[in-house]
Order: structure tokens, then sequence, then C-alpha cells
């Protein structure tokens, strides 16, 4: 059965784009065709009008259970990218530039920390820096988020907010949660129902940056994208699950204990 079909989606160079939708809508399969891990079975993936036929330098990509190798440094881990990016430099140049997206994530301290001894924030850190150090036309973001806690996710926001604004890179997310998308994205594609999912309607995040998320309940433009975006995604969950309008309830009534008496 197919998890995706009729999905044509075109991104601006510099949009940081949001993906919504529930488990199992194929949220993880687009970023892998985008990422160049999945082939279609059907139509192209193209980045400049060129053909993506694998991975590539020019997508960095951020998963969601983190994916560094448990023998490497925090440093090593980022110095990968770096040594295939570029592998022309001289050593000091590149070790500067791992210490560049170290701090950048405000992990210097923690360079010669392995996986093990780093907590699940500082690890995701990590892996941001490693994806950036490609330096990468597209960075592509799978969920990095949703295995955190409240407070170590709100501080990953913020600093993925201000490396966007830094650079101004094309990012797309993929995420589950609507306000994560309200407070990062310039714009947010829900998907359907899987499987065979497809992309809905767009929603542009007209919102002046920086961004809050307590802000949102007073925000009426929030509130509004919120639950368009909210309607859209739970009616089309309603209509795949084939879910009737209104639910029969069965007619009970009070079991009356005086006139039905239990004898022993």
């Amino acid at each position: 059965m197919p998890v995706l079909h009729h999905v044509n989606l075109s991104v601006p160079e510099g949009e940081f784009l949001c993906i919504v939708g529930f488990s199992g809508s194929g949220k993880t399969t687009l970023i892998s065709l985008l990422a160049g891990l999945t082939t279609p079975d059907a139509g192209d993936v193209l980045i400049r009008g060129q053909l993506v036929n694998g991975p590539g330098l020019d997508r960095g990509i951020v998963f969601q259970n983190y994916s560094l190798l448990p023998w490497l440094t925090a440093a090593g881990n980022i110095a990968l990218a770096v040594d295939k990016r570029f592998p022309d430099l001289a050593r000091a140049q590149r070790a500067a530039r791992v210490r560049h997206y170290l701090d950048l994530v405000s992990l210097g301290h923690a360079a010669d920390r392995k996986p093990a001894h780093l907590s699940g924030g500082m690890r995701q850190r990590v892996s941001v820096a490693r994806a950036l150090a490609l330096d990468p036309e597209i960075l592509l973001l799978d969920e990095p988020l949703s295995a955190l806690d409240a407070l170590t996710r709100g501080t990953l926001q913020s600093e993925i907010a201000d490396l966007w604004q830094r650079d101004r890179k094309t990012v797309i997310l993929i995420t589950n949660d609507v306000d994560e998308a309200l407070l990062l994205g310039d714009r947010i594609i829900p998907l359907t129902h899987g499987p065979n999912s497809t992309l809905g309607p767009s929603f542009r995040v007209p919102m002046a940056r920086p961004r809050r998320r307590e802000a949102f309940n007073h925000d009426p433009v929030a509130r509004h994208l919120r639950a368009e975006i909210f309607a859209f995604l739970h009616t089309t969950s309603a209509a795949a699950l084939q879910l009737p309008a209104v639910v029969a309830l069965p007619d009970l009534r009070p079991y009356d204990l005086d006139r039905h008496q239990i004898s022993a």
C-alpha cells in the first residue's frame, strides 16, 4: 500500500517549512525521500532542477534518535562531517570549524565527552551541529525534539530559530506539534492521515519573529491558524478512519434496587 501519493511540494530557498501530521502519516518517509535515503516509486525529487538519486553534502539531516557514533566524542562526531565536507582544509582549519559549531550550540565545554556522557538534549545539539558543519544548502529535521523533555525542547527550539535567523538556510522540519510549527515556521503544510497520505493546504505564518509560545493563546493570528490546522488534521483523520459524524449510544437506564431485590 502506498505511504504517500500525489505529493507536489515546492520550497523556496531560505524558507523554514514545517510539515505536520499524525503518527503513521508518512512524515519520515517524506523526509527520507528529500534526503535521498529512499527512492520514490513514481515522480522525482529535484534540487535546483537536479535529480536527487541519493544522499548528498548539500543536505544535512537531523534524526529523532540522535544517530551519533558512540565511540567518538562530541567533537569527533562533528569532525566526521567537517572532514567529509572540507577534505582539502588544513588540520588546524578543520579543528577550528569543529570548535565553531560546538560553540554555536553551546557545547564547547563538552567537546571531549562521548554520547553516553551527554544528556538527551546535548546529544541532539551535537546532531544539529554535525548537520550544520556540512554547510548544507538544505537542513532536514525529522522530529528532532520529540523525545526531549519540555524544558530542553523549548531551549532547542529557540536555538534552532536563532540559527536559522543567522544563516537563513532552507529548513524543512517534520513535527507532530502544531505549536512548534507555529513557533518556527514561515509556512505550515499538514499531511492527511495515512496510509496513502498527501499534502493538505499551505498555511502561511505571518507572525513577526522572535516568537514566544506562551503568547500564542493571546495572539488572534496564532489562535486562528492553530484552529484551522487542527480542524484540517482532525477532519482528514475522521474521514480516513471512516468515523460516523454521530455515534449512537446504547439505551442505558438506571438500575432500580428497590424493584429488583437480589435473593440469597
